[in-house]
């Protein structure tokens, strides 16, 4: 029941109104509550304030949750860098035993060329007196020089098995840490797929809790504006049957007013509009109709509401306008007797008779 002249105007002057409201969070819900026709009926153990009560709790656990991801997350990546390190280190022992062990191959096939070498030549061999030549002594025996070259030579092969050897268990002990990192690898990972899966649940629960309590409030809107309605079908019933009179037959402006009106049951609400038998909107029918009484008012239902003369519920008379929303900038009616009132409501409907409505958003009654 939007007026184009009514809220639409004034969300216009505030165009990041309607975007606000829809980033309230849940806190913003819960402090901010149900209208005022509402809020009496939710107390402390009311199943609406049990539902706020889950929600902010959902909401605290999915913070605390946030930040275990995090912590875990860190976690992880430690893991991965202690594991890359691990994975460096074996790469660079890998090659260090390559070269050891290509060095020992060299060296024997040497020692293999001397030994030949010296046993057909019955002296030193060139290879052997490369190596060793620091060591020749022109005046030692040749089979005590390929001795001594043979022991020198086999001396730097055991160191050079020996350094294989401790290389090779270095390897082992790399690799057993390694494989441990990366089962610290592998738990920091399942560790932080199980703290999302488990974000994932908190966020379904916390829609579902917020689902819950838009229901819970729309039930107690609907319940408080059944009860305002009643009440006012009461009130008009008893000014109806004590003083005021029937609707008149006669050609005063409200009557006049109230034939034109009733003139236009049936034709589309439009946006904007204010064209008999084609479209009107709540204040384009107000104004129309007046305007064949004679009586010019605004196609805006807040100016209507301020151009009018204030009456009380219990002396409405055919004519008199009905506003909705602060200043009556949300919708404008007109009161046509016996309770009922006619009005163009929003797109899609018609223009029609409804029952008065005296909800929490009714802002009063008045006169042209």
């Amino acid at each position: 029941m939007t007026d184009v002249g009514g809220s639409s105007r004034l969300l216009s002057r505030h165009p990041k109104a309607i975007h606000l409201l829809r980033l309230l969070p849940l806190a913003g819900l819960v402090a901010i509550g149900v209208p005022a026709a509402v809020a009496g009926t939710s107390g402390a153990s009311s199943p609406l304030s049990t539902e706020q009560a889950k929600a902010a709790q959902i909401e605290a656990e999915i913070q605390q949750t946030g930040q275990q991801i995090d912590a875990l997350d860190q976690r992880y990546q430690a893991a991965q860098a202690k594991k890359a390190s691990f994975d460096a280190q074996i790469r660079t022992t890998e090659a260090q035993i390559s070269r050891s062990l290509a060095k020992i191959a060299k060296d024997k096939f040497v020692l293999h060329k001397a030994a030949i070498e010296a046993y057909v030549a019955g002296g030193t061999s060139a290879a052997a007196d490369a190596l060793f030549s620091s060591n020749q002594t022109s005046a030692m025996d040749s089979s005590v020089y390929n001795q001594v070259v043979t022991g020198d030579l086999n001396t730097s092969m055991a160191d050079l098995h020996t350094a294989v050897t401790q290389l090779d268990a270095q390897r082992q002990t790399l690799k057993g840490e390694d494989a441990q990192a990366a089962q610290a690898v592998a738990t920091a990972q399942a560790a932080y797929q199980k703290a999302q899966s488990l974000e994932a649940q908190q966020q379904a629960a916390l829609a579902q809790v917020k689902g819950q309590i838009a229901t819970l409030i729309a039930r107690q809107q609907a319940a408080a504006a059944a009860a305002a309605a009643a009440a006012a079908r009461a009130t008009l019933a008893a000014a109806s049957s004590s003083i005021a009179p029937p609707p008149p037959a006669g050609g005063n402006a409200g009557a006049v007013a109230v034939r034109a009106a009733e003139s236009q049951l049936g034709v589309p609400y439009v946006w904007g509009a204010e064209s008999p038998g084609s479209g009107f909107d709540c204040s384009g029918l107000t104004a129309w109709a007046w305007g064949q009484a004679g009586v010019y008012l605004p196609h805006y239902s807040g100016a209507q509401m301020a151009d009018s003369t204030p009456v009380p519920v219990s002396d409405l008379q055919p004519g008199d306008l009905l506003f909705y929303g602060p200043g009556g900038s949300a919708h404008v009616a007109m009161y046509v007797g016996g309770g009922m009132m006619i009005e163009a409501t929003f797109p899609g409907t018609v223009v029609r008779i409804d029952p008065v409505r005296l909800t929490y958003t009714f802002a009063g009654a008045g006169r042209p």
